[in-house]
């Protein structure tokens, strides 16, 4: 017979399932080899003392990461907070600047009206004058039309008494 090493036997019970259940059974029915396995099982099983630990130290862990980020939110959010006021800060200017050009611009523009306001009253008061002048002519040319019509009927009356006197004076 051959003699078989550590590994060799390592190596069949790898390839035997129905041995490798044997051998445990086997195994376990000795007090001492259980005792050993029990004991090298509860090593490795966690106690609630070793899972309440696990949870603190867990939460303190997420607390001192939660509480890192929250400072970070808070640095970018402060950050973010005076980038938007410069911004605004900048468009007020802007808009300031603006809006002191349109008020300029409507503080001329009301000048330039009044202005415009000023020559038409003045047109006005002129329209009306040349408009009494005008009434005045036209009373003026009906009186001369009326005196032109009085030297027409004096002219002719007196062209009309000198033509007798002259006719008169011929026939005499």
């Amino acid at each position: 017979m051959a003699s078989l090493s550590a590994e060799d036997i390592v190596k069949l019970f790898e390839g035997d399932e129905r041995a490798r259940k044997r051998l445990a059974e086997l195994l376990v029915a000795e007090p001492d080899v259980r005792l050993a396995i029990i004991n090298a099982v509860i090593r490795d099983v966690a106690t609630k003392h070793d899972i309440e630990r696990l949870r603190d130290e867990f939460r303190r862990e997420l607390g001192e990461r939660l509480e890192g980020l929250r400072r970070e939110l808070d640095s970018k959010l402060e950050e973010l907070r005076k980038e938007f006021n410069a911004r605004i800060e900048g468009l007020q200017k802007e808009f300031n600047a603006r809006l002191g050009g349109v008020e300029a611009r409507l503080e001329e523009l009301d000048k330039r009206i009044d202005a415009l306001d000023r020559r038409i009253d003045a047109l006005d008061k002129r329209i009306d004058a040349l408009d009494k002048r005008i009434d005045a002519l036209d009373k003026r040319i009906d009186e001369l039309g009326k005196r032109l019509d009085f030297i027409a009927r004096v002219t002719l009356a007196l062209a009309g008494s000198v033509l007798a006197a002259l006719v008169a004076a011929l026939v005499k």
